[in-house]
């Protein structure tokens, strides 16, 4: 099965960048196209398959853990340093894979591109809408990419979304959002920047260590450690294998890079559950073999030290080749309690990312759910990844009520 990320390689190379994608239209709209609907129709919001994925769940305690923001800034120019930036790569094309990339996230989440960061936050705001009432979106900033002495590169970032822009979205809507900051901790105000997103409000730090230039494990990250650990601030790191956001180093990702954290008293919740890639067994030594990047976040998990600090959230497992971790981790019941879902939005709106198929030929999904959640997706993708992992079962193994209702992580440590 194709990686999530190394589809859109392969649509590049296919040389389907936004002049190709418009050449192609009559093919690619009913086959990867996002056709952005509304308003989930009667004959599916009905559905007894809507009612059994909320049985037993309280929607109060429902926080998708994992959703990104976007945007261009063009909702206030005069202050770039506030609203969202894309690198101008994106648009430019001679960089038709990152052209390419901007083109579907864009489809996945149904932009008005004459209003970006306006239609963003609408459509995201009318999705949580659609869901059952309680359930928020919690929202991610994205620092810069800093170099070795704490500068900021925005030469070398993809994106960025400022602190102050999601906190000002989850306060312009706080019956749909909450929000997860994000500080660089080679920054010189590192340690002063996360006490002031706690004072503000931020139940957690995201961070993407190859795209920003983050060794967790180096020693420059230990004041702000230190700091987290006193904040009880946990930190949403992305482990494995990263090709959504370029540029870095991807043995940033090494789960295992992430010990220095964790021995310093920090919770810490790996995204994605390092099911993509593979990285060096740093436990052997620098020179060590490389392994599948999940058997070293395994070893992580199963460390009876860390059950209190390691968790990981369970977004985008459900996409092309991320998936071949999921009946292993349906069966890991030990786990299940520090497991929290997110959807990794937009990317669940990003339809040829996903093969429901496949979950059916592995006897993990019932035929029958394939129509319905392949319409829900078109309508409402938060609700087609809580779906789906909600319907995912492995013999009589399934994910828990726990994994979903996330609320209670984050309130206990506010």
């Amino acid at each position: 099965m194709m990686n999530r990320r190394r589809f859109l390689t392969s649509v590049s190379t296919l040389g389907l960048t936004s002049i190709g994608l418009t050449a192609c239209s009559y093919w690619l709209k009913p086959k990867l196209l996002n056709p952005c609907l509304s308003d989930l129709p009667e004959q599916l919001s009905n559905h007894p398959l809507i009612t059994q994925i909320w049985q037993g769940i309280d929607a109060s305690q429902v926080w998708d853990c994992h959703v990104h923001l976007i945007g261009s800034g063009d909702s206030n120019p005069s202050a770039p340093n506030a609203v969202p930036w894309f690198n101008p790569d994106m648009d430019s094309y001679r960089h038709p894979f990152l052209k390419t990339q901007k083109y579907f996230y864009l489809n996945g989440s149904c932009i008005d591109e004459s209003a970006i960061d306006a239609s963003y936050v609408a459509r995201l705001q009318s999705l949580v809408a659609g869901m059952r009432p309680g359930f928020k979106a919690m929202l991610f900033a994205f620092d810069w990419h800093h170099d070795a002495q704490g500068q900021a590169r925005p030469e070398q970032s993809i994106f960025h979304i400022p602190n102050s822009y999601a906190q000002k979205i989850a306060k312009t809507y706080p019956y749909s959002f909450e929000w997860v900051a994000s500080i660089h901790p080679y920054r010189h105000d590192c340690v002063e920047a996360l006490q002031q997103v706690h004072a503000d409000g931020a139940r957690a730090i995201k961070w993407l260590p190859s795209a920003m230039g983050i060794d967790p494990l180096s020693k420059q990250c230990e004041r702000f450690y230190q700091a987290a650990a006193a904040l009880q601030m946990p930190i949403i790191s992305h482990t494995g294998e990263e090709k959504a956001v370029q540029g870095g180093n991807q043995d940033f990702g090494n789960p295992l890079r992430i010990r220095r954290a964790l021995d310093a008293g920090v919770k810490v919740v790996l995204a994605h559950c390092a099911s993509d890639g593979d990285d060096i067994d740093l436990d052997k030594g620098n020179d060590a073999e490389r392994v599948k990047s999940f058997s070293l976040f395994a070893r992580l998990m199963d460390e009876s030290r860390y059950n209190s600090l390691l968790y990981a959230d369970i977004s985008a497992l459900t996409l092309r080749n991320h998936a071949w971790v999921i009946p292993d981790l349906l069966q890991r019941q030990t786990w299940h309690s520090r497991l929290l879902n997110g959807s990794d939005y937009p990317l669940a709106g990003i339809l040829p990312l996903f093969n429901l198929d496949s979950f059916v030929s592995e006897n993990l999904l019932a035929q029958e759910a394939v129509p319905v959640l392949n319409a829900i997706q078109k309508y409402n993708p938060l609700l087609f990844d809580f779906a789906l992992k909600r319907l995912l079962r492995n013999g009589a193994a399934q994910f828990p009520v726990s994994v979903f209702e996330t609320r209670r992580f984050f309130d206990k440590l506010s």
